[in-house]
């Protein structure tokens, strides 16, 4: 028998969020894996998309290991100590950091256009995205068309849907498309956020995260701070009415909802099942 891997994607940004309860489940939460991909060309978009992403998927997650721990305590026990496998257990920064409860990959999109961007805005982003790629516990990589990118890819999903061995290869260097498998980084080698010492004082932070979380948007401001919570949707805009496509699209919406409600009772009754 050949092994099958499921591949899910989340499109439109943060406005779909509410749809990653269909596809991660307490049944499906011990072979899954997450592939955050974020958009280098548009930096000031990229803090506030990567943390409404990954803030969601975390807090549903850690509702289905809660789930599964009620029904299966071993299991849950067994997901908690595996994430931990990746990082070696003299590591320093075992207790500066927590890691997702599943396999976690960044990739940085895009790097043929992010190599040209000025060196000081390259080196924030790439220490930034180091950092919290490090302290989720994740691996990340950069990339674009290049066929040697998109080769080393190809081998972090083998690695995540079939078990193949982690390349142990790593580039920190930001004059290069970064590549650091999970566990091989470190803060020590990450260094401090890039802010003058005179300044960093000046910031007030309650953990290492919202420093950096500061720092980034010091030289990357967001657009808009409604900008990904309130998505206008064009298609419902009156001045694009189209009376064949807005029917179509009702139904598709309509199928939508059906869907998640099908899907919903699916899984509820594979549970009373078991």
């Amino acid at each position: 028998p050949k092994d099958i891997a499921h591949f899910w994607e989340l499109g439109g940004g943060t406005s779909l969020l509410d749809l990653i309860s269909i596809p991660i489940t307490s049944d499906t939460l011990r072979t899954f894996s997450l592939v955050l991909v974020l958009d280098l060309s548009k930096p000031n978009d990229l803090w506030p998309t990567r943390e409404n992403l990954l803030q969601a998927t975390k807090s549903h997650v850690d509702k289905m290991i809660m789930k599964l721990g009620k029904t299966n305590s071993k299991a849950a026990s067994e997901m908690r100590q595996k994430i931990w496998s990746n990082m070696q257990k003299d590591h320093p920064d075992r207790e500066l950091i927590d890691p997702f409860l599943i396999p976690l990959v960044i990739i940085g999109s895009k790097y043929d256009i992010f190599q040209d961007f000025d060196s000081e805005k390259r080196k924030v982003i790439c220490k930034t995205l180091r950092f919290v790629a490090h302290y989720y516990g994740a691996s990340l990589m950069f990339t674009s068309k290049s066929e040697a990118l998109l080769l080393k890819i190809r081998g972090v999903i083998n690695q995540l849907a079939f078990g193949i061995d982690k390349s142990k290869s790593i580039c920190v260097d930001q004059n290069k498309p970064l590549f650091i498998t999970a566990g091989l980084d470190s803060l020590s080698q990450i260094g401090s956020p890039p802010v003058p010492d005179n300044d960093i004082g000046k910031l007030h932070a309650h953990s290492p995260m919202e420093l950096w979380k500061k720092v980034y948007e010091r030289v990357f401001p967001p657009k808009s701070i409604n900008t990904l919570k309130d998505i206008k949707d064009p298609a419902r805009d009156p001045q694009y009415a189209e009376s064949e496509v807005d029917e179509m699209r009702i139904q598709k919406d309509q199928e939508l909802e059906q869907y998640k409600r099908s899907s919903s009772k699916f899984w509820k009754q594979i549970e009373l099942d078991s």
